[in-house]
């Protein structure tokens, strides 16, 4: 039988990558941080930081698409960000659609945007988290 692993869960965004940490043993996702990211090229040294913190045998990236499953420019960020995290970090990337994730990260902390947030990069940690519960939910 495999092991359980242990799973990082990444909310891509050109500012801000939400960040979140999952167990296969319990099924269940928690919010961890944010990344800062400067027009969509990340900081590295964080995400190794918390990569030898958490020691994932697994990364999720949140893949943003249309209503119509079509895909739009964030699709390609978020595609070309999981396959750095893939080639720098030698860890397998697979990908979770991420549509409606930040309007349901907004209805958990009761606000209408992120502009209303008190902080907006609580949105984008619970929005990682979400987008990895719903990966984890569906294993």
């Amino acid at each position: 039988m495999k092991q359980p692993r242990t799973i990082l869960g990444f909310d891509f965004g050109l500012k801000n990558i939400g960040v979140a940490v999952g167990q296969e043993l319990t099924g269940t996702a928690s919010a961890l941080t944010v990344v800062k990211a400067r027009a969509g090229k990340p900081n590295w040294d964080d995400i190794q930081t918390l990569i030898d913190q958490w020691q994932p045998q697994l990364l999720v990236v949140g893949l943003p698409l249309n209503m119509d499953d079509s895909e739009q420019e964030m699709t390609a960020a978020s595609r070309k960000f999981g396959n750095r995290l893939n080639g720098r970090f030698q860890l397998p990337v697979e990908w979770q659609d991420e549509r409606l994730s930040t309007y349901e990260a907004l209805d958990q902390l009761g606000v209408h945007s992120k502009l209303h947030a008190k902080k907006r990069t609580d949105v984008d940690r619970i929005s990682a988290q979400l987008i990895l519960q719903s990966w984890l939910n569906q294993q």
